[in-house]
């Protein structure tokens, strides 16, 4: 797959010598969805087979955008947070304390609504917020909180590795983005914060981040993963049932 094959609103930039994959998701145009299982209650496991998993599922009209996963999991393939699909909460919130990037505090939740507006909150805020989602996501660190960088992100720190995740911009637009080359959290969060335009992001991953793209897999880390966030264009007004002006 070359740049121009790739779908409306994805493209690659290079920020602070790293090269990243962007892509904008108009969530009033398109459909955004988390998945984890298949309908036989087995679970996906790999970008790869969620891909194909959704692709198998399109409705008429429908085309697959992107897929790229969105949280992280424990040893048995369990969400370490909130993660909640099409209405159904699967694993429940988790506050706690501990070690890693998922409890590097505040961290937070992506959502979808039943509406298919999208946001990014930290998880306190989230709380408090009474959301009701149709599909959810919780990870960590957050990597941008209305506007500023993670408080105990360094500049540039010396763990760097391959990262994903989501951000929301004001204008209610989602991007997801991964990098193609190892970066810390410092300049990941900038990327957001100065190329994609986001006020809230969050980290969703690094070192096993993949990504499909319009149905090939473009990056792939061999690596498992749980949740998995996928976009779709949803089937556009046929204008030629439009009724002629009289």
């Amino acid at each position: 797959m070359t740049g121009t094959d790739w779908p409306d609103g994805c493209s690659e930039q290079v920020f602070e010598e790293a090269r990243a994959i962007l892509c904008v998701v108009d969530a009033s145009a398109d459909s955004l969805r988390l998945v984890y299982r298949t309908d036989q209650d087995g679970v996906l496991g790999t970008v790869s087979k969620a891909s194909e998993h959704v692709r198998l599922g399109l409705a008429p009209g429908e085309r697959f955008v992107l897929a790229m996963n969105a949280g992280m999991y424990h040893a048995d393939m369990q969400p370490v947070g909130l993660y909640v699909e099409a209405g159904v909460e699967m694993a429940p919130l988790n506050r706690d304390d501990g070690f890693g990037n998922f409890f590097l505090k505040p961290n937070g939740v992506f959502f979808v609504k039943d509406d298919g507006s999208a946001g990014v909150l930290e998880t306190e805020a989230y709380t408090q917020a009474g959301i009701k989602p149709a599909f959810a996501t919780q990870s960590g660190p957050m990597l941008l909180i209305d506007g500023a960088i993670h408080p105990r992100f360094l500049p540039d720190g010396t763990s760097k590795f391959i990262r994903n995740g989501v951000g929301v911009r004001a204008d209610g637009k989602v991007v997801f983005a991964i990098t193609r080359d190892k970066v810390s959290l410092g300049s990941f969060a900038r990327l957001f914060r100065d190329v994609a335009d986001c006020e809230n992001a969050l980290f969703f991953d690094g070192a096993v981040s993949s990504l499909a793209l319009g149905g090939d897999m473009l990056i792939d880390s061999g690596e498992p993963a749980g949740p998995v966030a996928v976009v779709i264009t949803r089937p556009k007004a046929d204008e030629s049932s439009a009724h002629p002006e009289i």
